[in-house]
């Protein structure tokens, strides 16, 4: 299993390599480097705020999930765990290892191990409505944006089917019979019934579902502000409508674990939705906007080093 995992490891890596390769020669290094200014440092300041803010609200997030499990844990704690899940997540493929971590960290300090893993799991899957969902609204909000090719297409094509998967593992998920029959198992079965359990917690308290949706939408739209504020930083005038409808298919698409943190996968996603727009960005600014965003996650991410490293008390036994 060791070797297995080593090996996938390594193919990722493998990936994106070849995928930066493709896209850097394309790129020339000084346009990675915005035009230093005190206009340009006021916007990438905002910018970290803002990708560090965005990691506040999803420890919120995180937390309301935790709430509709009866888990009791400080949003405090909560968001050392993501900084440190964050921090593994930049060097592993895509966000899995830092979920991951975030198992672990939360299950040794609650003592909860399957309440753990359900949270995380349900947290994610939030994702699945809210970055659609944005997207679409966005689309209808500006009609304008409706005609811009391919770019559209396949933002409309990315959300639809994310809330088509959404929607099919709801229906396993959700029915009572095979719900009993997950419980134990490893892999997707464990997933789905991680899914269960949430939909049957939910089901009793409407209120806290809509607590997690609202903490969802705020969060995600934190990270679009981040990367509209990063563009600005590069001197790209996209508008906010625009940066709503493709920043999301860009998260969507980049958390497939097929590279290292996303690498290549982000930056490709940001050349489809912005360069083959029409929307006056060029290939090589929209894969900039890219490895700046992901500049600014690591950075922030650092924070999250000492947490990692520090690890996390195990729960005290009952006396």
């Amino acid at each position: 299993m060791g070797s297995r995992k080593r090996t996938i490891t390594a193919l990722r890596a493998a990936a994106s390599v070849a995928m930066l390769a493709v896209l850097m020669p394309r790129v020339e290094l000084r346009s990675l480097f915005p035009r230093w200014s005190t206009g340009t440092l006021e916007w990438l300041a905002a910018a970290t705020a803002a990708t560090f803010l965005g990691i506040v609200l999803s420890a919120v997030r995180w937390q309301r999930v935790l709430a509709v499990l009866d888990v009791r844990a400080r949003v405090r704690s909560l968001v050392s765990h993501q900084l440190a899940g964050v921090f593994v997540g930049n060097f592993l493929p895509s966000t899995i290892g830092g979920d991951v971590l975030r198992v672990a960290r939360l299950s040794a300090a609650s003592g909860r191990g399957p309440d753990s893993f359900a949270s995380v799991v349900l947290e994610r899957l939030t994702g699945w409505l809210v970055l659609p969902v944005i997207t679409l609204a966005a689309l209808a909000l500006n009609p304008a944006l409706l005609d811009l090719g391919l770019a559209t297409q396949a933002a409309v094509a990315v959300s639809v089917g994310t809330l088509a998967l959404l929607v099919a593992v709801l229906v396993l998920a959700g029915s009572d019979r095979l719900g009993a029959r997950l419980e134990g198992h490893d892999g997707v079965r464990r997933f789905l019934h991680a899914v269960h359990v949430g939909l049957v917690r939910f089901r009793r308290n409407p209120g806290l579902a809509f607590e997690v949706l609202v903490a969802g939408f705020v969060y995600q739209l934190a990270v679009v502000l981040a990367a509209f504020l990063a563009a600005r930083a590069l001197g790209l005038d996209v508008g906010w409508t625009a940066m709503m409808a493709f920043v999301p298919a860009v998260a969507i698409v980049q958390v497939l674990p097929i590279t290292i943190g996303g690498l290549g996968v982000r930056e490709g996603a940001f050349v489809l939705f912005l360069s083959r727009s029409g929307l006056g960005v060029g290939t090589q600014e929209a894969i900039a906007l890219g490895l700046v965003l992901y500049g600014l996650n690591l950075l922030v991410s650092l924070a999250g080093a000492p947490a990692f490293a520090a690890g996390t008390r195990p729960a005290r036994a009952p006396a």
